[in-house]
């Protein structure tokens, strides 16, 4: 088709969401926002909640979830996710849910998802790559380590949309109490720079288009420092690799 295309409404630990887009077909990825500030973003993307076809939920944590079944209920929107992380959200007790299961690939309209399992301290989180049959869209958040599922899993995408959560040095040095700074370096938290550096590295970019950072950490990353080190990873110039910004989010983006 090669109309696949993402924007997100905003991203970082005030909140997260994304708009992927394919044909007739639009899934809103995660909603960390109250349903006013949603709808605020929608607007600002030119979009609005009935033209929604599904929410799909990464993990149970509450920037990404804690404006879902508000949402879903108020415009009769399904949500989609793990039956572990539906444990997590008893909120969503009286709203249309459909359990995905992590190691098949789900078909939401135009979109085929393969969902992919991902270490992190949630119940069941996973992370996921979009296809509309001509593009491949790999969307990585909230992850803490690198496996080598991930990388085969997000191999020959068109486009990635990588977690660069924090820098190691600004997280060391930083205000954050001493196990707050355990639990985002370690091995179930979130991909520091480098870390996502190395990522792109090792993953196959042979049909890569464009990159873009997202969850980046207000007080323990810049855009400059996220973008300078995937830069580096591609060879590319910094200007070339997109941020998703807390407030900002991003623009659509055209995947194909």
């Amino acid at each position: 088709m090669g109309d696949l295309r993402i924007a997100y409404l905003g991203s970082g630990s005030k909140g997260n969401s994304a708009l992927i887009e394919a044909g007739r077909t639009s899934v809103m990825l995660d909603c960390g926002f109250s349903t006013r500030e949603a709808l605020r973003r929608l607007e600002r993307l030119d979009r609005s909640p009935e033209s929604i076809t599904a929410i799909l939920v990464t993990h149970e944590h509450s920037d990404h979830i804690s404006g879902v079944a508000r949402l879903a209920r108020r415009f009769d929107i399904p949500v989609w996710l793990t039956a572990g992380t539906l444990k997590g959200c008893p909120d969503l007790i009286d709203v249309e849910t459909g359990i995905i299961n992590p190691h098949q690939p789900l078909v939401l309209g135009d979109l085929e998802i393969t969902p992919m399992p991902v270490p992190h301290d949630a119940r069941e989180p996973c992370q996921f790559v979009f296809d509309d049959g001509s593009d491949r869209l790999g969307v990585m958040t909230d992850i803490g380590h690198i496996t080598p599922h991930v990388v085969e899993t997000l191999a020959a995408c068109s486009a990635l949309v990588i977690e660069a959560n924090h820098d190691v040095e600004m997280l060391a040095s930083g205000p954050y109490p001493y196990q707050l700074k355990q639990r985002v370096g370690g091995h179930l938290g979130h991909l520091n720079n480098g870390q996502t550096a190395a990522l792109l590295t090792e993953v196959d970019c042979s049909r890569l288009r464009w990159v873009a950072g997202v969850h980046l950490s207000d007080t323990n990353n810049t855009p400059q420092l996220a973008s300078m080190a995937m830069a580096n990873a591609l060879e590319c110039k910094t200007e070339e690799v997109l941020i998703a910004g807390q407030e900002s989010g991003l623009d659509w983006q055209s995947v194909g």
